[in-house]
């Protein structure tokens, strides 16, 4: 059984930052393409990032850009995100996700983290 597990989420000011890790468990060579998602309250949830196996591809929402890092190391089986600059409407619930699904972008995220809560006060 496949099992993400994210840490690393916690209560930062503004311009803070924090790294998130996510560790894959249940899959002896991981899973293809990683990504972060994130849902404020009231808000859809909505992708932060995502990196494929071999991490030549990433993407980052326009929102993030320039502020947030993604990187894997596929001999741990785990992703990370880097967060800097944090910014109050960083604020979420963090979910790691990842997929078996070698497109890019994938078409879809098969396995999902209960998630790490981000707060960035102002």
């Amino acid at each position: 059984q496949v099992q993400l597990v994210e840490s690393g989420g916690g209560l930062v000011p503004t311009g803070g930052s924090l790294k998130l890790s996510c560790i894959v468990s249940g899959r002896r060579l991981g899973l293809y393409t990683m990504g972060w998602f994130r849902q404020a309250p009231g808000k859809e949830r909505e992708i932060v990032s995502r990196i494929n196996w071999g991490g030549d591809k990433r993407h980052f929402a326009d929102s993030v850009r320039g502020r947030f890092t993604i990187s894997r190391d596929n001999t741990r089986n785990t992703a990370y995100l880097q967060m800097d600059s944090l910014k109050p409407e960083d604020t979420a619930l963090y979910y790691c996700a990842g997929t078996d699904d070698s497109t890019w972008p994938p078409n879809e995220f098969h396995y999902w983290g209960q998630g790490t809560q981000v707060t960035v006060s102002s």
